[in-house]
């Protein structure tokens, strides 16, 4: 039986630059930094009172790990999507989405860009 979402992978170009943008513009913390013994380099970031669900980022450019395969997206749930897409906007943050979307009676939802080009998702769900 599956019992729970362990963390979601995410190959990126430059480790200190994603770890700074999930840190400073998400508000994860640093859970992690490994380098395994082929070179592959991991880290472990997850929400302070979430620590169970964690997104793993991986070094591209690793031999014998492939260069494809980057996460369709990734949502984080919200209180104030408005704010939120303001504070990204003022951050400097590419959206795809200017304004929410309402989606499944009253859900809103916005995509933005994190630094390698994954996909994020603004999640605020329905009243």
């Amino acid at each position: 039986m599956i019992k729970k979402l362990e963390h979601i992978g995410v190959y990126v170009n430059d480790m200190d630059e994603s770890i700074r943008f999930y840190t400073e513009v998400l508000g994860l913390n640093l859970a992690a930094r490994r380098r395994l013994d082929n070179g592959v380099e991991l880290s472990f970031l997850s929400f302070p009172d979430q620590p169970q669900t964690e997104i793993e980022l991986i070094g591209r450019g690793t031999e014998g790990m492939p260069d494809n395969g980057i996460v369709h997206h990734i949502a984080f749930t919200v209180t104030e999507i408005e704010a939120e897409l303001e504070r990204l906007r003022s951050l400097g943050i590419r959206l795809l989405d200017e304004e929410p979307r309402t989606i499944l009676g009253g859900t809103k939802i916005a995509f933005f860009f994190g630094p390698n080009g994954e996909r994020l998702e603004l999640f605020q769900p329905g009243q």
